[in-house]
């Protein structure tokens, strides 16, 4: 039996395995030409070829996970199939022992029934009608890079698992068909240690004795659901239950919140379960088609890697981001309800109806949190939901789109091994943009009608997003493939411009000029746009003007003849998805009074619009940081308060000249402890600017100031908690602060928790010291030991901005590293790996490494090509703005008037052909 092999062993044959490429062994029967199907990951030759012939899947899953390192199972695959042909199945577990297809057994053994990645079962053991096939396997348990994570409870000891399987890790679980059009019913038993919980997709059934110190948990056949979505949960865990009703006025359902035991009394359950059970109840009615999986749970994930996953009646969150060690800020709790919404949107767009094939990723993942923003407009309105939206997705989204590296929303892909970069803003910032255009230019009726019978048309089925547009064209009357063709299909954005002509305080001629950010790849066509023109009056009321446009430059006739307003903007209410740069006669007044527009959607896009100049290298960073530290004091919306003192930061810390740090970082600090300190202000923005003061203190008052409250236990009249007193830890270290050794050393003794072992370890990634970093290094590539989330909060704390000297040298080996860690780490991890790596950078130097590298290596695969320019572009921008206002400052002054630091598109171009020249300065 394979549960008699070294377990040891077995994990280093598989580790290895994973750190190198897949290929079919020497002792495999080859012919010329390698079969491509059985390439490593999921190629979608083979998943085509499947879905084609194969249909009515049912995997009946046991497994046993009452080792430490491993699980042993076997799964019996029933199938039909339209004739008798070769099958194959997708497994990369650690080890095959028994393969019996339709009574008829074939040898593990043999390289050419399984090579590792795939399992091949020979027509002569299949036909045509139903199919069985029954496999005995061993699956590894790991704290990182295994389907079965292992946490441990440092606060008693206890250990914990859970699955996760997305996007095609199904396969390193069990042997099956690991494509996500092939849905599959499932039927699962686990046997745990007796004193366990187990948590699953299904409904439990009944326990099982399987042993004196064993129990088996069975459940009941599930729904069809994709591979990706299979999930268990196993361990000590602690159950709160209610009785809610799921479906508007039907009989109240069990649904359980399930918790590490050692944190039970801090979850809160009540309003926890009551969002879940909101949400799917809103969600039913305005879909028109109940919660469709029957029972509801969920799990708050130790050290979970994401913020959610939505696996169909088990959805787990991130016990970090659900649990709060602090008093949370009203941007903390919109930010946990977003997540809960998003979820639970993907019990019909991801589970419900799924892509065919992970390039429409943004078809889950983008419907999901548009539909999240429309659930809180709708129950929350008070909170003003859409200019969250705005806040947390436009930005994001813009700062990626806007790259050399982005892509088109729906993303080719080759092979699910790959999949993981499709993973990013693109889908998940961008794709509710567009659909919130797609939205207004139909209007609500018509998308919701469309939306419905998308759904009712693909019940627990696959569809794409030619599907989604033909049902919602169908409804609005609107032929939607040009469109779809544009905002799908095409990879970039466009950047807006206002052309205004006034005479007599009038104005005579209003000019919205449309232009790719990048033409090379986007092409100069115009993207089909619905837009919402603002004419802003202080005086009187703003006048709205519709338009519709898809050429690249649109006379808007009916601004003809009105007052010259005091603000024009292309994009009021955020309906279109466009960088918006205003004309210099808005501009103006913009850095003198955006504080004072009271709708706080406006507000936050007014401030957006600014920035996006000085990003544009046509606004100065130090006229933001006046204007946005004038208006800072009366600001009272806690999001765009914080996104402010964010940007200024930027502005000061990183597109800054070293004469404004030495001019504004005091009075920066200032302004923070003053709004800090401010008891008129409410607790969410005092808390931001007290976070904000401890992540960019630089000074000596500033760094000694915050030295001597953790000798406290309030900090500018807030309670000092756990999370705050390890921020400063972790900033005392990273500047080198002379007590930071003693202080990070006494607050691991003081926060033994399992979160304190986990902020130890973030914040000693901050140790400048060159063995230091060395260690941090080698132990993200090599310790299998490591959870992948720990290593993700470390990536930045690591590549801190002000340790450029001892983290330039890592930026090579990071870019080297790339092919492993597509291999081996999770979805996002490849983004925040490059995002840190290249972030922490700012001087020609890194830009230079980084282009040269690129040079070097032509056959980079490129959706890894394409990740590294979406990272780099951040620090061209950075040094693009440096060189533009170092030679403001010569030619005209750092008081130069508004409009001279407005620069025209075509300059800023000829700025952007001239990064080069920096760079090569450097060789």
């Amino acid at each position: 039996m394979i549960r008699q092999a070294t377990t040891a062993a077995l994990l280093l044959a598989w580790a290895s395995r994973e750190g190198g490429a897949q290929s079919l062994p020497s002792g495999a029967a080859r012919s010329a030409q390698p079969d491509a199907r059985l390439a490593a990951g999921v190629p979608q030759v083979l998943a085509t070829e499947r879905a084609a012939q194969i249909s009515d899947v049912r995997y009946a899953l046991s497994l046993d996970v009452t080792t430490t390192d491993s699980a042993t199972g076997s799964v019996v695959v029933r199938f039909s199939q339209r004739t008798a042909r070769e099958v194959i199945l997708d497994f990369r577990g650690l080890g095959v022992s028994r393969i019996v297809a339709n009574g008829q057994s074939l040898p593990s053994s043999d390289t050419s029934v399984w090579n590792r990645a795939h399992i091949r079962i020979p027509a002569s053991h299949t036909r045509a009608g139903v199919n069985q096939v029954e496999l005995t396997f061993a699956s590894p348990i790991a704290a990182a890079g295994a389907s079965i994570i292992r946490s441990r409870d440092a606060a008693d000891g206890q250990e914990y698992l859970y699955t996760l399987l997305v996007p095609s890790d199904a396969n390193l679980l069990f042997p099956c068909f690991d494509q996500p059009d092939l849905k599959a019913r499932v039927t699962l038993s686990v046997t745990a240690p007796r004193q366990w919980s187990v948590l699953a997709n299904g409904a439990a059934v009944r326990i099982d004795s399987a042993s004196v110190t064993a129990a088996t948990h069975r459940f009941a056949e599930t729904q069809p659901i994709s591979t990706y979505l299979i999930a268990f949960a196993a361990g000590p865990y602690a159950r709160v239950s209610q009785a809610r009703a799921l479906v508007s006025g039907a009989k109240p359902t069990t649904v359980s919140m399930w918790v590490r035991a050692s944190r039970l009394k801090e979850a809160e359950a009540d309003s926890l379960i009551t969002s879940n059970t909101l949400a799917l109840r809103w969600l039913g009615d305005w879909f028109g088609v109940p919660y469709p999986f029957g029972k509801y749970d969920f799990l708050l994930a130790p050290v979970f890697p994401f913020g959610g996953m939505e696996h169909p009646g088990a959805v787990f969150y991130n016990e970090q981001s659900f649990i709060y060690r602090e008093r949370p800020t009203a941007s903390q709790l919109l930010g946990r309800q977003a997540t809960i919404f998003h979820e639970v949107a993907h019990q019909w767009f991801g589970d419900y109806v799924t892509m065919r094939w992970f390039d429409d990723l943004w078809l889950k993942e983008g419907f999901a949190t548009y539909m999240a923003a429309k659930m809180q407009a709708a129950l929350e309105p008070e909170s003003t939901p859409w200019k969250t939206f705005y806040l947390r997705n436009k930005p994001v989204a813009y700062g990626t789109d806007a790259t050399a590296g982005t892509t088109p929303v729906w993303q080719a892909l080759d092979n699910l091994e790959q999949a993981k970069s499709n993973y990013g803003p693109i889908v998940y910032n961008k794709a509710p943009g567009i659909l919130r255009q797609l939205n207004y230019l139909v209007g609500e009726r018509n998308f919701q009608r469309g939306i419905r019978r998308f759904l009712t048309e693909h019940p627990y089925g696959n569809a794409t997003w030619r599907d989604l547009l033909r049902t919602v064209g169908s409804a609005s009357g609107r032929d939607l493939t040009s469109w779809g063709a544009q905002w799908i299909l095409r990879p970039g954005m466009p950047i807006v411009e206002q052309d205004v002509a006034t005479s007599g305080g009038r104005i005579t001629r209003l000019t919205l000029r449309q232009r790719a950010a990048q033409p090379a790849l986007s092409g100069t066509g115009a993207w089909p746009m619905r837009l919402s023109l603002l004419l802003y009056y202080a005086d009187a009321p703003a006048v709205r003007i519709p338009v519709e446009f898809s050429t690249r430059a649109t006379i808007v006739a009916s601004a003809r003849g009105r007052r010259t307003p005091d603000v024009i903007f292309a994009n009021d209410g955020d309906y279109g998805y466009a960088i918006v740069l205003p004309d210099s006669a808005s501009v103006s007044w913009l850095e003198r009074h955006v504080g004072t527009v009271k709708d706080d959607l406006q507000r936050a896009m007014l401030w957006g619009a600014l920035w996006d100049l000085v990003r544009e290298a046509r606004l100065s960073p130090a006229r933001y940081v006046t204007a946005a530290l004038r208006a800072l004091p009366a600001e009272r919306d806690e999001q765009i308060a914080a996104t402010l003192i964010t940007r200024v930061g930027v502005a000061i810390g990183r597109y800054g000249s070293d004469a404004l740090v030495q001019a504004q970082q005091s009075v920066f600090e200032r302004a923070l402890l003053n709004g800090a300190s401010d008891t008129t202000l409410s607790y969410g923005q005092r808390k931001s600017q007290l976070d904000a003061l401890i992540g960019s203190a630089r000074t000596p008052d500033a760094l000694t100031r915050i030295d001597q409250w953790l000798d406290r236990d309030s900090a500018a009249g807030l309670p000092l908690r756990a999370p705050t007193r390890w921020a400063i830890v972790q900033r005392l270290t990273a500047r080198s602060y002379e007590t930071a050794r003693d202080r990070l050393a006494a607050e691991a003794k003081r926060d033994s928790s399992s979160e304190g072992q986990r902020q130890r370890f973030v914040a000693g990634a901050a140790v400048p010291d060159a063995a230091n970093k060395r260690a941090y290094f080698s132990r993200w590539l090599s310790d299998s030991t490591l959870n992948e989330e720990w290593a993700t909060s470390s990536l930045r704390t690591f590549h801190d901005p002000e340790q450029t000297a001892s983290t330039q040298s890592f930026l090579v080996p990071s870019l080297d590293t790339l092919p492993w860690i597509q291999r081996n780490r999770r979805i996002f991890f490849l983004g925040a790996w490059l995002s840190a790596a290249i972030g922490g950078q700012s001087s020609p130097e890194a830009l230079r490494l980084i282009d040269e590298w690129l040079t070097a290596h032509p056959s980079l695969a490129p959706d890894l090509r394409r990740k590294v320019l979406q990272a780099r572009d951040e620090l061209e921008r950075t040094i693009r703005i440096r060189q533009v206002f170092a030679e403001s400052r010569v030619s005209r002054g750092e008081q130069g008037s508004p409009s001279a630091l407005l620069r025209s598109g075509h300059a800023v171009q000829g700025v952007r052909d001239g990064v080069a020249a920096i760079t090569s300065r450097c060789r």
